[in-house]
């Protein structure tokens, strides 16, 4: 009888592909995560993508577009001159709703002892790094469903193209952008969290770090054991 020996398979060295989810590489000795979560998806598209103002403007254009036959009686030709516009709108909405949902489930957004990691972006994921030393402020936006937006303004010299963010930024702040970790939920105890990590790293001996890095993630590959 043929008895087949199953060995172990040797200890291969830590990489990127072994790091937590979200994160771009293993986390250096004595750095750990404080909070990890991402966007809410309906905030996305509600306050980033502005859903309801695209509804509301379908909506006036049809109601525009049937006013007049509505005023003289016509209520059927008012009817088929609002629903072309609406079914227009209807599919625009629900197509700002599946890119919030998408945004939302394609983010990880990542509070260290030492940084703040975003791992953004649909088509291209992009991982940016943001290390607390090149971090000048932070703010703390709350909506009434306890959500919030945490904008992160960058010390000077220090920059990110405001479309690499989008809809990771900071509104209207083009000129200088600033990264934010948009309408997560909770938002009071993760902006906490948030102060509490700035005002620790701000009272430990100053350290050095460098540039804000923006890396594409890549998907890994297979891993290769050696054969006994």
């Amino acid at each position: 009888m043929n008895r087949s020996i199953r060995r172990p398979v040797p200890h291969l060295p830590a990489n990127a592909f072994d790091a937590p989810p979200g994160l771009p590489a293993p986390l250096p000795a004595g750095e750990h995560i404080l909070w990890q979560g991402r966007p809410c998806g309906f905030g996305i598209a509600f306050r980033a993508l502005h859903l309801r103002l695209v509804g509301l403007w379908f909506v006036g254009l049809a109601l525009w577009a049937a006013l007049p036959a509505a005023l003289a009686g016509q209520v059927r030709e008012a009817t088929s001159l609002a629903l072309p516009t609406l079914g227009i709108g209807t599919g625009a909405v629900l197509l700002l709703g599946l890119l919030g949902w998408l945004s939302a489930r394609t983010t990880t957004y990542t509070i260290t002892n030492r940084r703040v990691v975003m791992r953004i972006g649909i088509a291209l994921p992009m991982t940016l790094n943001l290390p607390f030393a090149l971090v000048e402020g932070a703010g703390c936006h709350l909506y009434g469903d306890g959500s919030a937006d945490l904008p992160l303004r960058l010390r000077p010299g220090n920059r990110v193209a405001y479309l690499h963010l989008w809809p990771h930024a900071r509104p209207w702040h083009v000129n200088r952008p600033e990264p934010m970790l948009r309408t997560v939920a909770q938002g009071g105890e993760v902006a906490a969290i948030l102060a509490r990590a700035l005002a620790a790293h701000r009272a430990a001996p100053e350290e050095t770090a460098g540039p804000v890095i923006l890396r594409p993630r890549v998907a890994p590959g297979p891993r290769l054991a050696t054969a006994s």
